[in-house]
């Protein structure tokens, strides 16, 4: 695992490094003192992760982010400020280090990125040469921003999900978490257990009980919970279709 340090902060750095320096498999650390020196060092460096500080100047952890070619290297946020968690999460971030943070914590974060990294390189031995970069394999778990830390929701576990602005809303059995996405950018992420349903709104099909029909060609999901979900008629032809090819399993 190669790693590229970026903070403006020299103590920051050479902690960093040094509790780096007891963990397996990172070949090679670097440093940058700020976000347009972390870009320059990109090319040459190629690291596989960056420790990113946000708060920085000329450009913030945040703008770096948004600024990395692709294919992007993975990015763990580590900052003293905990208001940059959902912004961080938007910027697709793996993991978001809270300072003062310890040594299980980056083992913890560390572990996150050897599973994403080792899911590319499933993903890339599988595909077939093409153009195009393969998918990567289909999410099991996100993480959801809260003001009280990171919720983490088993997507097995979501039953449906409606947008609200600029939001989705995740809906299980523990609750209903809040997440800033938009829902067509989740269902990307999500693969084809879920199957849009309504404008606003997307189902889990292994949790579609029955659908009940409305006027106009319009209908209503019941899932196994006895919860309903709008199914409007654009969608309906597609979703009845992925029920019956499920049953013929």
């Amino acid at each position: 695992m190669r790693i590229l340090i970026v903070d403006d902060e020299r103590p920051a750095r050479d902690k960093l490094r040094r509790m780096l320096a007891s963990e397996p498999g990172i070949t090679a650390i670097e440093e940058a003192r700020d976000g347009v020196e972390a870009l320059e060092r990109l090319p040459a460096f190629a690291p596989d992760v960056l420790l990113l500080d946000i708060q920085m100047p000329e450009i913030t952890g945040l703008d770096v982010a948004a600024s990395l070619p692709s294919p992007a290297p993975l990015v763990v946020f580590v900052t003293a400020y905990d208001e940059y968690a959902i912004r961080a999460f938007d910027a697709n971030a793996i993991d978001y280090l809270l300072k003062p943070y310890d040594q299980p914590r980056l083992q913890r974060a560390l572990q996150r990125v050897r599973e994403r990294l080792a899911q590319q390189s499933a993903a890339a031995a599988q595909a077939t040469p093409a153009p195009a970069a393969a998918p990567l394999p289909a999410i099991t778990q996100l993480l959801v921003p809260e003001r009280s830390g990171t919720r983490v929701v088993k997507v097995d576990q979501i039953q449906w999900i409606e947008t609200a602005d600029n939001y989705v809303i995740l809906h299980t059995a523990d609750g209903a978490p809040l997440m800033r996405q938009t829902l067509a950018g989740l269902l990307d992420k999500l693969g084809p257990r879920f199957l849009r349903c309504h404008r606003r709104a997307a189902v889990q099909v292994s949790h579609i009980a029955s659908i009940a029909n409305l006027d106009k060609g319009d209908g209503e999901i019941i899932l196994h919970t006895g919860a309903r979900v709008p199914l409007s008629r654009q969608y309906r032809t597609d979703l009845e279709a992925r029920l019956v090819s499920e049953c013929k399993r």
